[in-house]
């Protein structure tokens, strides 16, 4: 079955910068599209950065050119660099995999990691 673990999470200091990874098994991994998303208290789950199946990026205005994501096909590991971290970026992050193409930062994806904590202060 399909399985996603994160680490990487943690709390800093505005400014400041985290990378979270997250390896996937049980998934044939360069066919699969794959994402980050978060979901603060209060507010609604939404899409970060996403990479497709053929590797085209896309992010959500708010952490463009703060964030970078990539992945390690050969470690089945997907990765999000945040750098320049602010208060607002606060929140529960969750990677996601579906496979195919073409779900960017919607919610469609159909395997979620658990999720680790980003505090930002």
């Amino acid at each position: 079955h399909v399985q996603l673990v994160e680490s990487g999470g943690g709390s800093v200091q505005a400014g400041g910068s985290l990378r979270l990874s997250c390896t996937g098994s049980g998934y044939t991994y360069n066919r699969n599209c794959m994402a980050w998303f978060r979901q603060a208290p209060g507010k609604e789950r939404e899409g970060v950065a996403a990479v497709d199946s053929d590797g085209t990026t896309s992010y959500a205005d708010s952490v463009k050119d703060r964030f970078t994501i990539s992945e390690d096909n050969a470690k089945n590991t997907l990765y999000l660099q945040m750098n320049s971290l602010k208060p607002e970026d606060t929140a529960m992050y969750y990677c996601a995999t579906r496979r195919g193409t073409g779900y960017g930062l919607s919610l469609a994806y159909k395997y979620w990691s658990p999720g680790t904590q980003v505090t930002v202060s």
